[in-house]
Formats: C-alpha cells, structure tokens, sequence
C-alpha cells in the first residue's frame, strides 16, 4: 500500500530547509531515504541541536490504539490531518483502518490529493469559489474520490451553490450543529439546521448526505453537556431521516463528531444511534493521538476515564543543548518559540544527556519557566542538575503547535537508531 507521491519522499535532497539534521549528509549530496539507510545514531551521527524527534515505538502504537479502539466501537476513522499534515503518517493511519482524512481548509485537501488520498472530509463550510471549482474538477477526474464538507448557513449554500453552477460535479455537504452559544462554527438551533438543509435541496449543485458537529466546543464542556450535545446532533439525524432530508439514492448517511478529548462520549452516543433508513458511516475525526503529547492531551484524554480501552503514549522528544550557564539557578537552552509549541503551556525538562558521558538522566530539578525566540530560560535546583552543552529533552503540549515548526523529523528507536523521516507540509 503507499501512493508513488509518498515513495518519492525518499528522494528528496537534503538541505538547509530541514533543521536539526547531519551538515555533512547535505555535503554528500544525500538524499531523505539514504540518509534512513545509514541509520545513524541520534546523539553521535552528526545531528545538531535543536532536533525534534518521534518515538517510533510510542508513534506505533498510538496509530494501533486508535484505530483498534474505532473498530471495535463501530467507528470509521478520518483522523484530522491538519495534526501532523504528513502524508507517510496518513498512509499509516490509513493502514491501520482509516476510511479517509479529514482537512480544515482547502490547502489541506490539496496536499491530501498530492499524495493519493481517496477519501477528505472537510470538517468546514467551503465558500471559497475558486477552491470550490477545484473539488469539482477532483471529483469529475477521479470517480473514486469522496469529499464531503460543512453546510453552516443558508448563505454559504447560496454561495457554494454559485460558484459550482456548470461545474458536472454535485458536492455531498453535511450540516454542522453549533455546540452552544458562544461556540465555535455551526448552526446553533435545530430550525436554523433545517433551514440549511431546505436550502441544500434548493440547489443542485450540492447534495445533503448527513449531520456533524465538534463536541469539545460545547461550552463548559463536561460528560453531561458534551453527551446531551451529541445526542442533539444524532437527534436530528434520525429527524433528517424521517423526513427524508438525506438525498435520495445515498448508499449511506454520514454522522461525524469527535476530537481527542471526548471520543469516548462519541462512541457511547453513536452506538445508540437506532436503525436510520440507510446504513450510516458514523465517523470519528481524532487528529492529535497519532503523536500525543506530554501535557494537554495527557491530562485530556478520554483513555483517562476508560483506562481498560487503551492509552496513548507521548512521541515527541525536542532535545536542545545548554549554551549558557550564567548562574548555579539559570540556564539557556537552544530553542525557543520557534522550535517550540508553548499555546497550551510551557515545554517540561524530562532528560538531561551528559555532553562528556552521553549518560543520560532525569531533568528533575530542572524547569522551563519562560521562552525567547531561540532561547527556552530553565530553572534550576542546583548547579549540577544541567551544564554547557549538556543535551536537555522536552516534552511539549499540542501536537498541531509542534508538527507544523519541523518540515522533516527523524524517527528513532529506543536504543537511538534514526530509522526514518516524517516530511510535513504546512
């Protein structure tokens, strides 16, 4: 399975665009895939710092536990690929049960196309024209390519509707339910998700194949007003059903909800979801699983209220080097905002690698506490928790914040050997 696009990754020179990796691998005029084939050790193959790495074992079996987990509730799986936006991770993902992936904006499609992807949900309304003519011109291409997008207004339908008149193409769109006031997208009551499906109708250019909505945005989000909100989206569903707002002649109605918070509640709902007229894809989208994380997501996941369904380990791995030891309590690092997520909170200390020994050994004691563009400030205990060049590893919050800072990121296994590289496109 892989797409050629995917394969030709591996032919890829390397350059200054790509940090962190070996100056002399660009200096032999090496490409991506032999550089992978030398499998250089981490820490003494010539990788400068900063360096973000990924666990291949800990990525392995985030990408099982997901799509095990889906399976086994009656899920099919479009992981949000605007997480990592690489295609050799969606391949992965793919192999591991994923009906399709999911986007947010059209450029995101557009990669997804690039490298081979049959099936997108764009978990947005799309009122953009020219990007519009573009999905109808993929569709009339390629029979075998599905897209489905948000509908959140009569107005964008009017304008989608538009902009696809003479196009041969219908586009299959899904009404987004708002989770409450004061939430994100989405049409926040229930006649203002009719009016929307009249509005489908009305136009044909676009066909209604089913309901979505994003739980994490319900307002105070807890397991009883998340799952009270999922409830309302499959109600309308069957509603839809009933009188036969769903096109006719669809194979199948899509009802879509779910990110890394709260799949749980997507999975009890959705298994209550009575007998439509039709079978239904019932559709998870979890994009920030495929890494995890060392801080919002550990404490959000859902496998923390249902440990004996799985768990997820964190990848990620910044390791940085101490440039500056100014004080017995203050130390520099080389990285800062730029290498760095830090939306969701500052990086934490977990190792720190002897620049002498190459031993390795907790960073307690050791404490991020503010960042620079190209610096993160530690705080220490004491004057021998770190030293200049001492190599510091961070674990870091949100996936979507760290992925999208890295074009190419070296996958290593437990003993240190860089087996591979992720290329991203943001």
């Amino acid at each position: 399975m892989g797409s050629d696009a995917v394969r030709r990754l591996a032919d890829e020179p390397l350059d200054h665009r790509f940090k962190g990796l070996p100056p002399d691998a660009e200096r032999a005029g090496l490409t991506v895939g032999q550089l992978a084939a030398e499998k250089r050790d981490l820490y003494t193959g010539g990788f400068t710092t900063p360096v973000l790495t990924l666990d291949a074992e800990a990525l392995e079996h985030n990408l099982t536990a997901l799509g095990e987990y889906a399976a086994r509730h009656g899920l099919a799986f479009a992981p949000h690929g605007k997480t990592c936006m690489a295609p050799q991770l969606f391949e992965r993902q793919l192999e591991h049960g994923a009906w399709g992936i999911t986007a947010a904006v059209p450029h995101q499609a557009r990669v997804y196309r690039a490298f081979g992807i049959r099936r997108i949900f764009l978990a947005n309304e799309l009122v953009d024209p020219a990007a519009l003519r573009w999905v109808a011109a993929e569709l009339a291409a390629d029979p075998g390519f599905r897209f489905v997008c948000y509908v959140d207004s009569v107005r964008g339908v009017e304008l989608m509707d538009r902009a696809l008149r003479g196009q041969s193409q219908v586009v299959d769109v899904v009404v987004e339910l708002g989770a409450g006031e004061g939430a994100r997208t989405g049409a926040r009551t229930d006649e203002d998700c009719r009016a929307v499906a009249d509005a489908v109708a009305a136009a044909a250019t676009l066909r209604l194949v089913g309901i979505a909505g994003y739980e994490a945005e319900v307002p105070g989000a807890d397991p009883e007003s998340v799952h009270a909100y999922l409830r309302r989206l499959t109600g309308l569903a069957v509603e839809f059903d009933r009188a036969g707002r769903f096109a006719a002649g669809l194979d199948e109605i899509v009802v879509s909800a779910g990110g890394s918070a709260w799949f749980d509640a997507v999975a009890d709902v959705f298994g209550e979801l009575p007998q439509l007229s039709r079978p239904v894809l019932k559709l998870l989208r979890s994009g920030a699983y495929v890494s995890h994380d060392h801080g919002w997501y550990t404490r959000l996941t859902p496998f923390n209220r249902v440990p004996q369904e799985g768990g997820l380990r964190p990848a990620f791995r910044l390791w940085t080097q101490v440039v500056s030891r100014p004080s017995p309590t203050q130390a520099f690092v080389n990285a800062g905002k730029r290498d760095i997520a830090y939306d969701l909170g500052l990086p934490e200390a977990e190792l720190v690698r002897d620049a002498l020994s190459g031993e390795e050994r907790s960073a307690a004691g050791v404490r991020v506490v503010k960042l620079s563009d190209q610096h993160a400030w530690l705080e220490t205990d004491a004057e021998e928790d770190v030293r200049v060049g001492d190599w510091v590893a961070l674990g870091m919050s949100h996936p979507c914040t760290i992925f999208e800072k890295w074009p190419l990121i070296p996958v290593v296994e437990a003993d240190g050997t860089v087996t591979d590289y992720v290329r991203t496109f943001f």
